[in-house]
């Protein structure tokens, strides 16, 4: 059998004991066999010892600042200095020395774009709102754009239109923000659908936004103002790597859930329904839908509302199949807004019940400081519901990021997307807005527009102000079912199938984490879907850190090389010998497992062996390649597995050690315990150390 190279450690200034002679041959059994037989086994090398303050330095290094970001800093002047900080806090003024006019096309035309489907969304999306009629006429323009359900007469529409001004407010301000703190090119920043339910359903639980609407509205905008602080403190301390512990495929359920429930509250508008459910569940959405069936519908609205349903949805179909008309679906929702208005106002459809938005005040928001709640009982909900909320909307934004930066090959820092989000989201709470994030359908459509920089978001900015001072009002006409057809349209595509079938193929219990939290959206509430996929997602990192999983390994024939038996079925077994992998660390949460994993592993193998009469195994080889940690529980465990393996006359052998766990076995004695002459370099070393001591035995 040809043997493999020989490996030899890192060899440190503290290890030159290594260098020696001391590094000749090690034998289980020398005394069995000849020099000349036995093959060059390297030891494994201990690393020098660590001054404590240094190792911990070292591990909040690793942990919080991996891309080392203060490398630009070294050997820099104290204005360079300066001058990378505001950069670093202020992109534009990095990237904003290389503009031209010609990235400022593509800016401008990308801008404009995504404006024309920022203004009708935004409008629509004022239909998630759900407010009394008696305070219509409230002291200032609030937020209330949450919940929309009932709109049926007129002091209920100019609610819409105090909702419509904070919707666009959302898509004026802190687009303006983050194109100046942002690291993004392609995200396109505004209200979103998922965020908007999400936060809406969670003050609705706090407040009932009829009876107390005024304190409903100040629980929204600090919420937002908590949102905001949470995004901005998690990318301040490098905390980013706290969202992922909400899975992919809990992410995808529960967008999935929340877009089904935002489109069949939409069923409202689209129908023509008066009187309907303000609960979010299916059972309720669906029963409210078919009570009204006999009295409640109205025919003109169902007829505008699938006319432009179904016009939307096949310029979603063209710019699909064909890239270069990426600006179909996007200009349609405003050309469906144009057309249906005139369409109302000419036939005068609002007097045969269509319901119309009516009016929209024109101009900004004044400044909502004043409204944010800084003490009090609503202080501790607002906070809960901002946290909540901010999570989701920061989730969104930066898987969003991520896909666009990888299309066009260059880096997204992460916790630079967190403090610009944090940031608008505090300015935008002190300026009438709510939470807004990183719309996918609108930076999908910047992206393909050929946006260049986040001067796009400017563009859109600018244009939106230009509608809330001259153009609202020309919206006054609009019916409510296009609005309601516009946002069934947008968030169909949150529903990704392909995804929940990848996730089936890759991962069954990734794919319970997503189809959970989608069943928790859809039957129960936007709050129980949330919970149900968080809830999932730590089930399985609990799962995965406390059952490991453990392999037999077998040589490959011919090869000094060995692996699992499962997956290389030609892999054999070496008599008399139990090699088993730990694929994990080994801490106090899964230690006892792993002992006894292993103890059944040997069970298993000797009952194996007794029953065809094979020898009985005398060595237990532990390949621990896998293993990057121990602590002192799985120290504890490994003592008490050599205890066990010491009854039963088997001798417990250790592979491949890494650096911090051979210095953790010498700091603990248990290297001297079992022997250093049974720690080896590799599974190999280890086996051929065993079989001449097998050889005289058998």
């Amino acid at each position: 059998m040809n043997m493999e190279p020989s490996i030899s450690a890192p060899v440190h200034s503290t290890d030159k004991v290594h260098e020696s002679k001391d590094m000749d041959t090690i034998s289980l059994s020398s005394s069995h066999c000849q020099a000349h037989d036995t093959p060059h086994i390297h030891k494994v090398g201990i690393p020098p010892k660590q001054n404590l303050l240094k190792e911990i330095k070292a591990t909040v290094k690793e942990t919080f600042f991996a891309d080392d970001p203060l490398r630009p800093f070294k050997d820099q002047t104290g204005s360079k200095r300066f001058i990378l900080v505001m950069q670093t806090i202020f992109p534009i003024l990095e990237w904003g020395r290389s503009y031209n006019i010609t990235k400022f096309r593509g800016d401008i035309i990308a801008g404009l774009t995504i404006a024309s489907l920022c203004i009708p969304q935004d409008i629509a999306y004022a239909k998630l709102a759900n407010l009394d009629p008696q305070y219509g006429l409230c002291k200032s323009p609030t937020v209330y754009f949450l919940h929309c359900i009932d709109l049926s007469c007129s002091s209920t529409c100019i609610y819409t239109c105090y909702c419509l001004k904070c919707l666009s407010d959302s898509s004026f301000v802190p687009p303006l923000i983050y194109a100046l703190m942002g690291s993004s090119r392609d995200i396109a920043i505004g209200p979103v659908a998922v965020v908007s339910l999400l936060l809406g359903t969670l003050l609705q639980n706090e407040v009932d936004s009829k009876k107390e609407a005024e304190t409903y509205r100040r629980l929204a905008f600090t919420a937002t103002f908590f949102a905001g602080i949470t995004q901005a403190t998690l990318g301040f301390f490098r905390l980013g790597f706290l969202i992922d512990f909400l899975s992919h495929a809990a992410v995808v359920g529960f967008m999935g859930g929340a877009a089904i429930t935002i489109a069949l509250q939409q069923l409202k508008g689209l129908l023509g329904i008066q009187v309907f459910t303000k609960k979010t569940d299916i059972v309720s959405v669906l029963h409210s839908v078919f009570v009204s069936a006999h009295h409640g519908w109205n025919w003109q609205t169902i007829v505008i509302g699938l006319s432009f349903l179904a016009f939307l949805l096949f310029a979603k179909y063209i710019g699909k199949k064909n890239k270069k008309f990426f600006w179909v679906p996007a200009i349609a929702p405003l050309i469906s807004v144009i057309l249906s208005t005139f369409f109302v106002f000419i036939t005068r459809a609002d007097k045969q019940g269509v319901q119309i938005v009516k009016y929209i005040e024109k101009g900004i928001n004044p400044s909502s400081v004043k409204e944010i709640y800084f003490s009090g009982q609503y202080l501790p909900k607002g906070f809960k519901i901002g946290v909540v909320a901010g999570m989701i909307g920061l989730t969104e934004a930066i898987a969003i990021g991520r896909t666009f930066a990888s299309m066009k090959d260059y880096q997204l820092d992460g916790n630079k997307e967190m403090v610009a989000l944090g940031t608008m989201n505090i300015v935008g709470s002190m300026t009438s807005c709510y939470v807004a994030t990183g719309s996918f359908s609108r930076s999908a459509v910047n992206y393909m527009a050929g946006c260049q920089t986040a001067v796009s978001n400017i563009v859109m900015s600018f244009i939106v102000f230009l509608t809330l001072q001259f153009i609202t009002p020309l919206f006054k006409y609009t019916p409510n079912a296009i609005l309601a057809a516009i946002i069934i349209s947008a968030v169909l595509g949150l529903v990704d199938f392909e995804a929940a079938i990848l996730i089936w193929k890759i991962d069954k219990f990734d794919f319970i984490a997503c189809i959970g939290a989608f069943f928790g959206v859809v039957f129960s509430s936007v709050e129980i879907g949330l919970l149900i996929a968080v809830a999932i997602s730590f089930a399985k990192i609990l799962l995965q850190v406390t059952r490991p999983r453990t392999a037999i390994l077998g040589n490959l024939p011919g090869t000094t090389v060995y692996r699992n038996i499962q997956q290389y079925p030609g892999a054999t077994k070496v008599q008399g010998v139990l090699i088993v992998r730990v694929d994990s660390a080994i801490y106090f949460s899964n230690s006892n497992y792993v002992k006894e994993r292993i103890l059944r592993w040997l069970v298993d193998e000797e009952e194996e062996l007794k029953a065809s009469y094979q020898p009985k195994i005398q060595f237990l080889i532990v390949e621990m390649s896998p293993v990057t940690d121990i602590d002192t529980s799985g120290i504890h465990a490994l003592e008490e597995l050599h205890k066990s393996l010491q009854k039963r006359d088997v001798q417990l052998i250790l592979s491949n050690p890494g650096p911090v766990v051979i210095n953790k076995l010498h700091e603990s004695n248990f290297a001297n315990t079992i022997g250093e002459d049974k720690i080896f370099l590799t599974v190999a070393d280890a086996v051929a150390s065993c079989c001449p001591k097998l050889a005289t035995e058998v």
